[in-house]
């Protein structure tokens, strides 16, 4: 039977203090997804039907490049922090959810590099 209390048991077991940030992170992309996902719907409902020489011209333009590129950069770095979350909370063997990670992370950054040089093949183009 111990004489502490129960505040003096949890105290330095809490969080990190790391989840505040992992959530307002979560939070602004998911905001600044909204007008960049609406503008993605109306471009491609644009497109539908368009030659692939369209496709090419309307990402030539620059704005909808860069467009682009926030969209899907934005995106990537939503679903990294979403799939940290799940990793974090449901895999329990550390070597798993290491390794987990490391998938996450490596997967998001090769789109994220073949996004870059296909949109800056396209602009060079």
């Amino acid at each position: 039977m111990s004489l502490e209390t129960p505040l003096h048991k949890a105290q330095g077991m809490g969080s990190a203090h790391s989840g505040v940030g992992h959530f307002w992170k979560q939070r602004v992309t998911a905001v600044a997804l909204i007008p960049l996902t609406v503008w993605f719907a109306i471009s491609i409902i644009g497109l539908i039907g368009a030659p692939i020489a369209a496709v090419l011209n309307f990402l030539f333009n620059p704005v909808n490049a860069v467009l682009m590129a926030a969209f899907v950069l934005i995106a990537l770095y939503h679903m990294v922090l979403g799939l940290q979350e799940v990793i974090l909370d449901y895999v329990p063997h550390q070597g798993l959810r290491f390794f987990l990670m490391l998938v996450n992370y490596t997967f998001a950054l090769a789109l994220a590099a073949a996004t870059i040089f296909a949109l800056l093949r396209i602009v060079g183009t």
